[in-house]
């Protein structure tokens, strides 16, 4: 196995529980943060700033002497993170506004290539894009300036999509904020922080000796914080990975391979009981929430009052929850980790997710089954790991790979877990028979 190149990976701290008056201190921190960024948004999200918002410096110079800072109290080692922050997510929902405005171009029927063409090419070129909307003088550029295109028609097209689509962001995260290194130092197994009075800290004790000098994000929890801090993992490469694998991505089982090798199997083990046993307190929690309200509004306030102190906390809610959230990642991460050391995939091929059919109507089992999906987070794991491994990681349309049969190519019929084939009488199951398609799709298209 040999080394290469490094990629970003998140690592967590934590502290010791914390006094009253420190957690009071940070949720003030994180709540200015949470307001610095809302004046953010609300300044610079408009039409009139998009061309500004690369490099931030301008930003971060007016900021400086608008006076919120002053009025906050707040130390410039959080204030100008906020602004840095805010500004990142304005961008964001730019690139968002953009990609849509690209799909809606594409599918745009009464565009010409030339049209599209024009569209585009002024999408990219910032610049040129924010002169549109704000309808100043600007410079064609030299791909478009021989296009046989109205320029006014398409101007104002994408005038009127802008403004349907662009929203501005807004927050009301005040659990966390971000601190550069020059707002932190250690001593004696703490990390003391800038606080609101000049050249004083405040000391967070950690749990363990761990030291960093870059910016850190800071989450707040009911007695204590976790630190997220960023950290370079070298990429590794694995000279013995050579095999490809074909793998279904299933609620029951993880994955199953076309091989027929299963790896996740007691996923379902994990989620289902706790899915179950979520819907269960949910609906007692319902329950004495409608007792609470029916006491209130009848002017039985002490009952009311006990029912909301004894039985509507989340505090025990939330604990179980995470607990079983970590346990199941745990268990995802691990599986990921053993099928890569048995299987030493150099390619791994996969589905493309499938979008839930808004229109169809399914039942409460199976709504709370998709609700606590694991879906997205064994997919964001499994490309993480195969970065981090050089593995790569194919993806296909799911289209026909999952009623067809692998062996025939005739349409198959699904039951419970089964796949049953009329045609040529095999009988497997629906992970294997989808891996499979998967299998024969991913060369037929890559083959001819």
């Amino acid at each position: 196995m040999s080394t290469g190149s490094t990629v970003t990976k998140t690592i967590w701290q934590y502290s010791d529980p914390l006094p009253e008056e420190t957690m009071e201190f940070l949720r003030g921190i994180a709540t200015d943060y949470c307001k610095v960024k809302n004046d953010v948004y609300r300044r610079y999200s408009g039409v009139k700033n998009l061309d500004r918002l690369t490099p931030v410096y301008s930003i971060l110079n007016e900021m400086r002497y608008c006076g919120l800072r002053e009025r906050l109290k707040l130390p410039a080692v959080y204030y100008e993170l906020a602004i840095a922050d805010a500004v990142t997510d304005i961008k964001g929902s730019w690139g968002i506004v953009k990609n849509k405005l690209r799909a809606l171009i594409t599918a745009n029927e009464n565009l010409s290539a030339d049209d599209r063409q024009y569209l585009r090419t002024i999408l990219k070129v910032n610049s040129a894009y924010a002169a549109v909307l704000t309808y100043q003088e600007y410079e064609l550029p030299k791909r478009v300036k021989d296009l046989d295109v109205d320029v006014n028609r398409l101007n104002n097209l994408l005038r009127r999509l802008t403004r349907k689509y662009l929203t501005q962001p807004s927050s009301d995260t005040v659990d966390s904020f971000r601190i550069s290194p020059n707002g932190y130092s250690y001593r004696d197994g703490a990390m003391r922080i800038v606080c609101r009075v000049p050249r004083k800290r405040i000391a967070i004790p950690l749990k363990d000796e761990r030291t960093f000098d870059r910016q850190i994000q800071v989450q707040i929890r009911e007695n204590n914080v976790a630190l997220a801090v960023p950290t370079e993992t070298k990429i590794k490469r694995h000279d013995d990975y050579q095999n490809t694998l074909y793998i279904y991505i299933g609620y029951q089982d993880m994955f199953t391979l076309s091989s027929g090798a299963v790896y996740g199997k007691a996923l379902a083990e994990l989620v289902s009981p706790e899915t179950e046993r979520l819907a269960r307190k949910n609906r007692e929690r319902s329950k004495m929430y409608a007792t609470y309200q029916k006491n209130a509004a009848c002017g039985n306030l002490q009952k009311a009052e006990n029912i909301e102190v004894n039985n509507l906390g989340k505090s025990k809610y939330d604990r179980q929850k995470e607990r079983e959230r970590l346990r199941t990642a745990t268990y995802i991460n691990s599986e990921i980790n053993r099928m890569f050391r048995e299987e030493k995939p150099r390619k791994i091929v996969i589905t493309k997710p499938v979008t839930r059919n808004k229109t169809a109507h399914y039942s409460k089992t199976v709504n709370r089954r998709l609700a606590r999906s694991f879906g997205g987070y064994i997919r964001e794991r499994l490309a993480y790991k195969c970065l981090i491994n050089s593995i790569e990681l194919d993806t296909i349309n799911a289209k026909g790979t999952g009623s067809i049969c692998s062996y025939c190519g005739a349409e198959g019929k699904r039951q419970k877990t089964d796949f049953l084939c009329e045609n040529c009488g095999i009988q497997t199951t629906i992970p294997l028979n989808s891996a499979r398609n998967i299998k024969i799709k991913y060369n037929k298209n890559n083959n001819g």
